[in-house]
């Protein structure tokens, strides 16, 4: 049976506490998620050494391997958003199918050990470039296609959100 795609809004990370991770984005500061980034990208190499990386506990649910892979694609995509942000006025995020591309670029087939390479390096990039946003600039706007608005400051917030919760799931 194929993962049913996630059609929930997860904006509702912004005003309260997640329930099944504990993320409580209002405990979070713009200064706090490059390192809340580095910390979750440190702690998936464990995970794609385990015997059982490729294996789904169910099958609504993901392989250790495809959330990692999902996360690396997280931080590249909000890097990406982040960059719009910083130098277009109120852009508009393209669409991203997060299950489509789980099975266009094989999620599952991947290799493990490239996997944690890049997502590392993916972490790092993201982390920077919250680091240097600068004061004047926390307050630009992004614009998802269903109308949610962003500042860069809750953009990380929600952001973050992703790679917490998920760690938390190959982890349950």
């Amino acid at each position: 049976m194929p993962i049913v795609p996630d059609t929930k809004n997860w904006t509702w990370v912004l005003d309260e506490r997640c329930p099944e991770c504990g993320y409580d984005s209002a405990a979070v500061g713009l200064g706090d998620v490059p390192g809340l980034v580095r910390a979750n990208a440190a702690a998936w190499p464990a995970e794609l050494r385990r015997a059982d990386v490729r294996e789904r506990p169910d099958d609504a649910t993901w392989s250790p391997l495809e959330y990692a892979a999902h996360v690396r694609d997280v931080f590249r995509v909000f890097d990406g958003r982040l960059v719009l942000m910083l130098e277009q006025d109120a852009p508009a995020f393209a669409n991203w199918d997060q299950d489509a591309t789980a099975v266009a670029d094989d999620y599952a087939g991947q290799d493990p050990a490239a996997v944690s390479d890049d997502l590392l390096a993916a972490a790092e990039v993201v982390a920077r470039r919250f680091e240097e946003v600068p004061a004047d600039q926390v307050h630009r706007t992004g614009l998802r296609s269903d109308g949610a608005a962003f500042t860069v400051e809750t953009l990380a917030r929600y952001f973050v959100h992703d790679p917490v919760h998920h760690l938390h799931d190959v982890r349950r």
